[in-house]
């Protein structure tokens, strides 16, 4: 028990701080103008401020000053130690959350063009990778005993998966509570596995971030008074990312690097079918549409509590998955694997993740292409182009295969006269 109170401490330093900063930043947000208006994109009926990052940037903050106290007044383990494989400058780290927490910040007040966003998460990524957030080689599953050394490609890797995971958290922030809730989870999941793995350092940051989803669910949960906005959102998949690198050692097993994948499953899992959905509409894959998991649960008549509770509960298997996945031997993980795949797969295209809802129409009044969405007449139009194009393409891979419309009875026929 006395080794768990640090890690309670932390956990409830942090989650006071953000519930002291919310009501705050929640004026400043009004003030600078930082607010979500109701629009035909957005699910919320009223005005209602974003910048709620700034409070659980706050809440982390409060937990890193509380952590540094008890190690050095309190007695308690040190724990800002990394891997001995592993050298990592965590002042770096630091600095890293808080380019990414600006540039939210940037964006919730004016606005950011999607270039100098992702800008501003490739420098945060950038700066973990330099202050030693890498993963030098992986192990070789082909030969056992075996390694793979990344060299300096260990940099792009690490700059494209940190910036990966902040995003999947921030496409996924579209109802109330819904990126905070998965975030909370997700962090509980991998500060068991920080523990398990005796990783105090990601341990203490993973159980910082929960205590600040759960101090910010109570102003964020249905109906929302204050949104995460791009600082929160943002922030949320750049320190889920950065924990889930932190439990690895700098040669990193097959395993570990799966198990954050999983635990992250449901935004993953929303961002490849935003992806695939934009191409087989032949749109930008930038181009926001109303497809994603929460759309299609509201489409499907549940409401906002509803909708969220079932992707909770979604996670939550993917969590527990991957905690099973962790504690069993080879055969096992597999077979678990694939059933939380078969699962996720199921649910996707119950939800017809994978299917277009927006498609390019030739206005022939404007004479101008445009984004049509299911809502718009020329949608239903599109649709039915599009499939006839399928068909044909179809019709014409047929003729293209040797002897697939003959008659074999034909053949037979030629065959007896050659004779």
């Amino acid at each position: 028990m006395e080794q768990a109170m640090p890690f309670l401490y932390v956990a409830a330093a942090s989650f006071l701080t953000t519930l002291l900063c919310v009501p705050p930043v929640r004026r400043l947000a009004y003030r600078l103008n930082a607010i979500d208006y109701p629009s035909k994109r957005r699910i919320n009926v009223e005005p209602t401020p974003r910048m709620g990052g700034l409070a659980v940037f706050a809440g982390l903050a409060a937990a890193l000053i509380v952590e540094i106290y008890g190690i050095k007044h309190l007695g308690w383990p040190p724990i800002l130690i990394p891997h001995p494989s592993m050298t990592i400058n965590y002042p770096m780290l630091g600095i890293a959350v808080l380019v990414i927490v600006i540039t939210g910040a940037v964006d919730d007040v004016r606005q950011l063009s999607p270039r100098k966003k992702l800008a501003g998460q490739i420098l945060a990524a950038c700066i973990a990778a330099t202050g030693g957030l890498l993963i030098g080689r992986v192990v070789n599953p082909l030969i056992p005993g075996g390694e793979i050394e990344l060299g300096w490609f260990a940099y792009p890797i690490t700059v494209v998966y940190l910036v990966a995971f902040t995003n999947i958290i921030n496409l996924i922030d579209g109802l109330d509570g819904l990126a905070t809730g998965i975030s909370g989870i997700a962090s509980l999941s991998m500060f068991s596995f920080a523990i398990l793995s005796h990783r105090g350092d990601a341990a203490a940051l993973a159980i910082a971030l929960f205590g600040a989803c759960l101090a910010f669910l109570r102003y964020n949960f249905h109906p929302a008074s204050i949104f995460l906005g791009d600082s929160g959102s943002l922030q949320l998949g750049f320190v889920l990312g950065t924990i889930s690198l932190l439990n690895v050692s700098r040669t990193a097993a097959l395993t570990s690097l799966i198990i954050p994948l999983i635990v992250a499953g449901v935004p993953i899992i929303d961002t490849f079918s935003a992806i695939i959905r934009r191409m087989r509409a032949h749109v930008s894959i930038g181009q926001a549409d109303k497809g994603h998991i929460h759309h299609r649960l509201i489409q499907e008549g549940y409401d906002q509590r509803q909708a969220v509770l079932m992707i909770y509960a979604w996670c939550l298997l993917l969590s527990l998955g991957a905690m099973l996945i962790n504690q069993v031997s080879v055969g096992p993980r597999i077979f678990i694997f694939i059933a939380l795949f078969v699962c996720s797969a199921f649910f996707a295209t119950r939800l017809h993740l994978f299917e277009p809802v927006l498609r390019h129409h030739y206005n022939p009044k404007t004479h101008r292409d445009e984004i049509v969405t299911p809502e718009d007449e020329a949608f239903a139009e599109e649709e039915r182009a599009a499939a006839a194009a399928h068909e044909e393409r179809l019709e014409h891979l047929e003729q293209l295969i040797p002897g697939k419309n003959e008659d074999p009875s034909s053949r037979g026929r030629e065959h007896k006269d050659v004779h």
